[in-house]
């Protein structure tokens, strides 16, 4: 199963463009209002406040395409930002008999993906994904083929358990 937002980065990008011009209007207004006209009280803060706080909830809120390839024997996960300099884009592949189990935790307009793997040195590796910007059934779609996956690799392990139990 393929998953992807990359067609919706443009309107990502719009969006992170029009906070920066709404915060550089505000402060410009809050500046004019400060030095010259004095139209408004405490009130011109606000021209700062909110667009600061709607750009912080815009970044914080994590990368915002989110790519997810469960055809053939590997999983894929990438992760990355519209503005490239922002964060390190995340971007990791891994065969799927090596997914041990997944966990998506949203709080408030958070969602975050956590999977762990399992691993040669330390037993098992927790991988992390901001998928914030994926809707409701983007994020059912990935559930149900994770859980596909989960299943099938605990259905081999008890076969192999069984078998091994079979030939002690």
């Amino acid at each position: 199963m393929r998953l992807s937002n990359r067609n919706k980065a443009s309107v990502y990008n719009s969006l992170s463009t029009l906070l920066l011009m709404i915060a550089a209007f505000g402060i410009t207004v809050f500046a004019a209002n400060e030095y010259r006209f004095h139209a408004m009280d405490k009130e011109s803060y606000l021209l700062i406040i909110i667009p600061v706080l709607l750009l912080i909830v815009f970044y914080i809120s994590g990368r915002q395409i989110f790519e997810y390839d469960s055809d053939g024997e590997a999983l894929n996960f990438k992760n990355r930002n519209v503005i490239p300099f922002l964060n390190k884009p995340l971007h990791d592949e891994f065969p799927k008999y090596k997914l041990i189990k997944y966990d998506v935790v949203s709080i408030f307009f958070f969602k975050r993906l956590y999977i762990t793997v399992s691993s040669k040195n330390n037993g098992s590796t927790i991988l992390k994904y901001q998928i914030s910007y994926l809707s409701n059934k983007e994020v059912n779609d990935l559930k149900l083929s994770l859980n596909k996956v989960v299943k099938a690799n605990k259905e081999k392990k008890d076969k192999t358990d069984d078998d091994r139990r079979i030939f002690a």
